[in-house]
């Protein structure tokens, strides 16, 4: 069976999780997981395709990058998958590691995926100390500050942090530090 995994890394990108969901159903995939979630914290939609892979079956991905973080994670997942008797295939470039090429050309990819990303966040990092230095950055805006109001109201009625976290969309521990007057 082939299992499709799709994934953004924000809620913004709609176009991008659709193009991937449209050529993992064109390959033939049976099971899709499709998630936006970052590259560096919990992925339950990629936790959830590796338990449902089966002896036999191909986990599919679009590129590594939608699939992996970095390559030592590339290898945890293919180790993963081996160790249940499922092979992996990324489709852009077309990798299989059902074969020892696929395996080794999926390494050298994945090493060049991961140096392409850190090359990406160190000219992010010199665009923002340039921002920086000419007065125009302003660093990311306090989301749970703006909804103190909203806090206090909902844990007025009885709600729990968890409950008013939930609701908001914001971290519990925000809402704590909200409720104990830590952040103001």
């Amino acid at each position: 069976m082939l299992i499709g995994y799709a994934r953004t890394s924000t809620t913004d990108q709609v176009a991008g999780l659709e193009a991937q969901e449209r050529d993992l159903r064109a390959l033939g995939v049976e099971e899709l997981f499709s998630e936006q979630a970052s590259a560096v914290g919990r992925r339950q939609g990629l936790e959830k395709a590796i338990a449902f892979a089966r002896k036999g079956d191909t986990l599919c991905a679009t590129k590594i990058d939608r699939l992996a973080r970095s390559v030592t994670h590339l290898w945890e997942i293919v180790r993963r998958l081996e160790a249940k008797g499922v092979a992996l295939k990324i489709l852009d470039p077309d990798l299989d590691t059902s074969s020892s090429v696929g395996r080794l050309i999926l390494s050298i990819m994945g090493g060049i995926a991961e140096f392409e990303r850190s090359m990406m966040l160190e000219r992010q990092r010199e665009g923002i100390a340039k921002a920086k230095q000419e007065g125009k950055y302003k660093g990311r805006q306090p989301t749970a500050r703006k909804r103190t109001a909203e806090v206090e109201e909902l844990a007025a009625q009885g709600l729990s942090m968890g409950a008013i976290a939930n609701k908001l969309g914001i971290g519990k521990g925000s809402v704590h530090r909200i409720l104990s007057g830590k952040l103001v």
